[in-house]
């Protein structure tokens, strides 16, 4: 930090002192197999199978220390992510929301609206909240004419919690999701009758579902949706569907599927390649991972580019449900040919750790590995740490500053019904600039378990909204862990309420709401500091992810270049940015763009790249 403001920093630092105390850490978890309930292996069967059925199975937490300016961070407009200081504050979580209708299977935040968008599965016939007046109920049963007349969808406003339910006929259940350059949510997949169903929202107040339900032409259950370069979206793998295939526009019926070779070659006898993490690379290529390998893969030929390096370990997708994110990506105002993109995946189970839950009753320990891999590196290799402790079902949401957070699930067992004990309360902070075992900080817990079908997504304000848990077929409350409708806030560590005044604020007026690629443009800020410099300033843009079952599709955080920075007038500056060089780097559409200072962001306001 500069000498005009170390004085401040070290004054606060002593009156803080006053008011320390130290995170709650929870005790090991008791590794006993007493009270441990069977995991249920029979909610349904996509064919009716033998098959069908034993693969089904996988579903039926005060102090701020005096700063220390580190990196270089905006000098040129690249190099390291500017850290600022260390942040001790551990964290704050609030209830925001008793009943939010539904539980958060799937979650989404809407661009513009500023409403997420909740839903779980039809087949349950219930949730916590009704159709409303004038809407028809859903005959499910055309035999015997019974009705639904239940929601299964909800949009909630992040800032007042208002909840508004919204009608869907075809089953969501574990399907995915991604928006369009414009907003409009594109589900994909699900259970039954929802398998080959492509369903359509438009991010507007009073919009309602349009579904399609032979858009696919693959049935997808436990699929992954991943937007490309040009906006438009592939869905890959899923439940007895070891291919891929492009998604249609609108009112179109897809006929044609791409096998692969990586998913049939990794389904073993638990599956473990279902929801397969694909991550969009800054070629314009797709990273595919599923069990414990992965690929490079060209939607422009569907030909596989690179093999990399097996992960030892594990299985890290579902039902052994390892997070995964695609690290922040560095831009600067002239890019490289080739801009580097590293993967990370935490956690994850055994081999054999959905078996041993659902068949033995034996919920082993979760992995505590964290491996990172640099995937345009000429010689990619996963580096890995350990994390403080095991986590598997966890959810990992990239935070406007460009750290990590690690949130939900639990200590032993796997995905699926009752197959997990021992919540994990404490989220992870991960710090992707720090040295290799120095990146992990235990945080503030909640008090609510989050296990499966749990959610997290990052919110405007900064915050991190976090829902769902229900690991019953259907929602029941008289259990080990009932089904979980309460919503939280969590406040990560740069909202300390000690570093309100080194929170930047976008000036909209003086902000544009649309950009193009390469584009010099400019973000006024007003921020009461006096060393507003390209060493300690950031400009970041987020992508909104598709949250469920542990995986944030097309989550994505760009740092973007910056030309130079003035003061404009007093308290008030102008940032020079550069958009973004290209759709294979940052796919058009929806972003949070935020400006942050000494790793304090601002409230994201809405931009779109075209």
């Amino acid at each position: 930090m500069r000498g005009s403001t170390r004085l401040l920093w070290k004054l606060s630092f002593i009156v803080l002192l006053a008011i320390v105390s130290e995170a709650v850490v929870s005790p090991e978890p008791d590794l006993s197999e007493s009270g441990q309930n069977k995991c249920s292996a029979n909610d349904g069967s996509l064919d009716g199978t033998e098959t069908g059925n034993r693969r089904e199975a996988a579903e039926i937490r005060t102090r701020a220390e005096e700063r220390k300016p580190k990196g270089n961070g905006g000098g040129g407009g690249g190099g390291a992510i500017p850290e600022g200081a260390e942040m001790n504050w551990p964290g704050k979580w609030e209830l925001f929301l008793k009943n939010s209708g539904v539980s958060a299977m799937h979650a989404i935040l809407m661009p513009l609206i500023n409403k997420v968008q909740f839903y779980d599965a039809t087949i349950w016939r219930i949730s916590q909240i009704k159709l409303p007046p004038g809407v028809p109920c859903h005959v499910y049963d055309e035999k015997t004419n019974k009705v639904d007349c239940w929601a299964h969808s909800v949009l909630v406003d992040i800032e007042t919690g208002n909840v508004k339910p919204l009608a869907l006929t075809t089953d969501t259940w574990c399907s995915s999701g991604g928006l369009t350059v414009n907003g409009t949510l594109v589900s994909t997949g699900g259970f039954e009758g929802g398998a080959n169903t492509a369903r359509y929202l438009v991010n507007c107040e009073d919009c309602v579902w349009k579904e399609y339900p032979k858009a696919l032409a693959a049935r997808r259950w436990y699929s992954t949706q991943a937007t490309l370069p040009d906006g438009t979206f592939i869905v890959v793998g899923g439940r007895d569907a070891l291919n891929y295939e492009y998604i249609l526009p609108e009112g179109m019926n897809n006929k044609k599927l791409y096998d692969s070779q990586l998913l049939r070659q990794t389904d073993d006898p638990e599956e473990n390649n279902l929801y397969p993490f694909v991550w969009l690379n800054t070629d314009g290529n797709l990273f595919i991972f599923a069990n414990n390998r992965s690929i490079l893969l060209s939607p422009k030929t569907n030909k596989v580019i690179k093999e990399f390096p097996q992960l030892p370990g594990g299985a890290r997708n579902y039902p052994g449900s390892a997070s995964s994110a695609l690290l922040p990506i560095r831009l600067y105002v002239k890019n490289p040919a080739v801009i580097p993109a590293d993967v990370l995946i935490c956690g994850g189970a055994k081999h054999d750790g959905f078996y041993r839950a659902d068949r033995k009753k034996i919920f082993d320990p979760a992995l505590k590995d964290c491996a990172r891999m640099g995937i345009n590196s000429a010689k990619p290799v996963w580096k890995t740490e350990m994390m403080p402790m095991p986590r598997v079902m966890s959810d990992i949401v990239i935070l406007p500053n460009g750290e990590v957070l690690i949130v939900n699930g639990a200590k032993r067992g796997t995905s699926a019904w009752n197959c997990a004990k021992d919540p994990n309360l404490s989220p992870l902070l991960y710090m992707p600039n720090k040295p290799l075992g120095k990146r992990f900080k235990e945080l503030a817990p909640s008090t609510i378990p989050r296990m499966y079908h749990s959610i997290a997504i990052a919110l405007p304000d900064g915050k991190v909204l976090v829902g769902g848990s229900n690991t019953n077929d259907g929602y029941k409350y008289d259990v080990e862990f009932p089904t979980e409708v309460r919503l939280e806030k969590f406040s990560p560590p740069y909202l300390d309420p000690a570093l309100a005044n080194m929170r930047p604020k976008i000036v909209t007026s003086a902000t544009p709401k649309q950009i193009k690629y390469g584009q010099m443009f400019n973000v006024r800020i007003e921020l009461k500091q006096e060393d507003v410099t390209k060493e300690n300033v950031m400009v970041t843009m987020l992508a909104p992810p598709f949250t469920t079952h542990a995986v944030s599709m097309n989550m994505r955080l760009l740092l973007l270049g910056i030309n130079d920075i003035k003061k404009v007038k007093p308290d008030f500056h102008q940032i020079q940015s550069v958009a973004p060089p290209s759709g294979n780097v940052a796919p058009p559409g929806y972003y949070l763009l935020s400006a942050v200072y000494n790793g304090v962001p601002s409230v994201g306001e809405w931009i779109q790249i075209v």
